[in-house]
């Protein structure tokens, strides 16, 4: 019997800071062939929001909202094209981190632009959602050490967290493979990479939990 199944022409990665994102959209652009979108990471207002000046955060996150709209307004997924693409970030997730950064009256500007944009910009046809527990987090953020991580104090990185996760029990835009990577590692561990990749290519519908210790399989929700 053919296989009907067709993969994901735009998959989005997404996940807090230092679960694995990045790496993981790499990873799959690079097996898939696909068009890799890489989160925005250069922004003149970040240090000033990260040392807690007035106004930085609105200036941060504006910013952030227009280059990120800019990136996906560019996409190509037109049929013609057969193109894939992998993202590390969906554009919600820009409005979730002004909900935790701006004022009321900031948050009410930004939402008339935020608004406007998400219109205009495709949905992706499936989200792999990356957890880890803070803890996990701010192991990893010691170990990578990067500058500009620095400043990321772990009251706020719980607060990111509990973020994600309230986004995500709620989210019904696409399919969804939510994806504990507290106990696994796919960066150095093959195995954990190769079962991952796996689930990927096979068909999720809805939301699954991806639960890949001791033999155990995606269930759905």
């Amino acid at each position: 019997m053919a296989n009907l199944f067709e993969l994901p022409r735009y998959i989005a990665v997404e996940g807090p800071i230092r679960v694995g994102k990045s790496t993981l959209a790499r990873i799959l652009a690079e097996r898939l062939n696909a068009q890799r979108v890489m989160e925005p990471d250069a922004n003149p207002f970040l240090d000033s929001f990260y040392e807690g000046d007035r106004g930085a955060a609105f200036q941060a996150q504006f910013t952030f909202l227009v280059r990120r709209f800019e990136q996906l307004q560019a996409l190509d997924l037109a049929p013609r094209s057969q193109k894939i693409v992998v993202s590390d970030f969906i554009f919600e997730k820009d409005k979730l981190f002004a909900c935790l950064n701006l004022t009321d009256h900031e948050l009410d500007t930004y939402n008339r632009y935020y608004n406007h944009f998400r219109e205009l910009l495709p949905t992706p046809d499936l989200v792999i959602y990356l957890q880890a527990t803070p803890e996990v987090l701010k192991k990893r953020l010691k170990k990578k050490n990067a500058p500009s991580e620095r400043a990321v104090s772990d009251e706020y990185l719980e607060e990111v967290v509990k973020a994600y996760e309230h986004f995500f029990f709620h989210y019904t835009s696409s399919d969804l493979l939510i994806v504990n990577t507290s106990e696994i590692d796919f960066v150095d561990r093959n195995e954990d990479l190769q079962e991952l990749l796996r689930k990927v290519t096979e068909p999720i519908k809805g939301t699954q939990y991806f639960l890949p210790l001791g033999g155990q399989d995606a269930v759905g929700a």
